[in-house]
């Protein structure tokens, strides 16, 4: 499969290196992400999608470990490869996902034993959104336990902008970046 829209290539024009370096996060040294260099062919758009993407992961209500357990599952959910094993090298492990908890985003059940409830409710409720666009009401109050009303709003934006990615990650076939984390043997990232 070739991904069917090119990223930009080095040496990059001025504006585009200067784009590009702000995608990335602070010192970081790899080659920026494909993501980012296909989304630097449309420069209007990709300043806005980055102001919203950097604000959820930065400057969001949610903490980091919340943050990066629902772009794990909404990643898993959508069979997007590329997001869930940039997010899981990146930033899960050091928001504290265990590795038995790390591969359960793409395999494992919201029910099981390895999630806190807070875990659980996060994960219920993406996958409820997956399957339906819809939060059941057993699920919102059990997202409700444990995030304040600006939370729960941030956690239905966050779910549906890394839904977003993952769209334009599939639609494009963009390849995982060699030094992300494939899924887990055997996964496809569709579990429910």
């Amino acid at each position: 499969m070739k991904q069917r829209i090119d990223g930009v290539k080095p040496p990059y024009d001025p504006e585009i290196e200067r784009t590009l370096r702000r995608w990335m996060p602070p010192g970081v040294t790899v080659e920026p992400l494909m993501l980012f260099k296909v989304l630097s062919r449309h420069p209007d758009l990709a300043s806005r999608m980055r102001d919203l993407g950097a604000a959820l992961l930065v400057h969001g209500r949610l903490s980091d470990a919340d943050r990066e357990l629902v772009i794990a599952r909404v990643a898993a959910r959508c069979g997007c490869a590329y997001e869930w094993g940039v997010h899981v090298v990146a930033y899960a492990e050091a928001a504290a996902l265990t590795p038995e908890q790390i591969p359960l985003t793409v395999t494992g059940a919201s029910t099981d034993p390895a999630w806190t409830a807070r875990q659980a409710a996060l994960l219920q409720a993406v996958d409820e959104l997956h399957d339906s666009v819809r939060l059941s009401d057993g699920a919102w109050a059990a997202l409700r336990e444990h995030l304040d009303e600006l939370e729960a709003l941030e956690f239905l934006v966050l779910a549906g902008w890394y839904r977003t990615i993952a769209y334009v990650l599939n639609g494009l076939e963009i390849e995982p970046e060699p030094w992300a984390r494939a899924f887990p043997e055997g996964a496809e990232g569709s579990q429910g």
